[in-house]
């Protein structure tokens, strides 16, 4: 999609997301501070020309709220935004990230499952089944973004909107849109959740959660990025203890014994990005959110 008049201009913030987000929130619970706050709401880069807001929240079924954007003036806009439930729910991760140059957009927008919904058909039904209207609401605003590899995969669900856009102001609006409609069905799910009272049902679901945020602190590509503006130990401090909060307590597995695939000689991770698994050009799932690979394969 285009249009719009070019690209975007001194009017166009990711801060809105987050500020409306929030006020969604609170009109479903309530919110407090999340104890990483304090460390990383004054985070200062080291290039005059940038902007970094950091918010961290908790409410009662919401373990970890929170949003980080990057404003470079004239230059680059990033958001990066993620709600996790606490494990005594088994809720879908919402997750918007968003890089914004002036050439292009790169968006991924989801309710990131915390179980593999090809593998597990019933979580798929819970909580996919009745919301694939969402993506066939914006599948052809927002178009599959080409090639990604299985590996990226492993953490969507089948109404993922991964595009890659032209950073006009109509593009942006109809992305604005789609931040909201998909905030608020995960605000809506989070308000259904039921307490699971189990505890190994609790246990498992801690340990997806402590899957994903180990693997989404190793794989994170935004890392580069900070680094650059605020220096590696505190780009490593964000990673861990902010956007990724819960990696060094939810559990005390390494990224190797989740993803042993990726052990390289010493005990080391292999670094190259994207390195498991097929490609696709284009989008897996069908309309019912079953995955069929690529459109064209056998």
């Amino acid at each position: 999609m285009s249009g719009g008049g070019g690209g975007l201009g001194a009017g166009f913030s990711y801060q809105k997301f987050a500020h409306v987000a929030l006020e969604r929130t609170r009109l479903h619970t309530a919110l407090a501070s999340h104890p990483s706050q304090e460390k990383f709401k004054f985070i200062k880069p080291n290039e005059d020309n940038t902007v970094m807001n950091a918010l961290s929240f908790s409410a009662p079924k919401i373990r970890l709220l929170r949003s980080l954007t990057i404003e470079q003036k004239n230059s680059v806009q990033v958001l990066d935004f993620a709600a996790f439930s606490e494990p005594e729910y088994d809720l879908p991760i919402f997750c918007a990230n968003a890089f914004t140059s002036p050439a292009r957009s790169i968006v991924v927008l989801d309710l990131n499952p915390l179980y593999d919904t090809t593998e597990h058909e019933d979580y798929r039904g819970k909580y996919y089944r009745n919301l694939m209207p969402l993506i066939h609401k914006y599948s052809e605003l927002l178009p599959w973004g080409g090639k990604i590899t299985s590996e990226s995969l492993r953490f969507f669900s089948p109404i993922v909107i991964w595009t890659i856009l032209e950073p006009t102001e109509a593009n942006h609006q109809v992305l604005y849109s789609a931040f909201m409609d998909y905030y608020k069905v995960w605000l809506e799910l989070m308000d259904e959740a039921v307490q699971e009272t189990s505890l190994e049902k609790v246990d498992r679901n801690r340990e997806a959660q402590h899957k994903y945020l180990t693997w989404r602190a190793e794989k994170d590509p935004g890392y580069s990025l900070l680094k650059k503006l605020i220096g590696e130990c505190a780009a490593k401090d964000l990673v861990r203890e902010f956007l990724f909060e819960g990696v060094d307590s939810l559990g005390t597995k390494s990224f190797l014994e989740y993803f042993p695939e990726y052990a390289q000689g010493g005990g080391t991770v292999n670094k190259k990005r994207s390195m498991i698994g097929k490609s696709f050009e284009s989008r897996p799932w069908d309309a019912r959110g079953q995955f069929i690979g690529d459109a064209g394969d056998g």
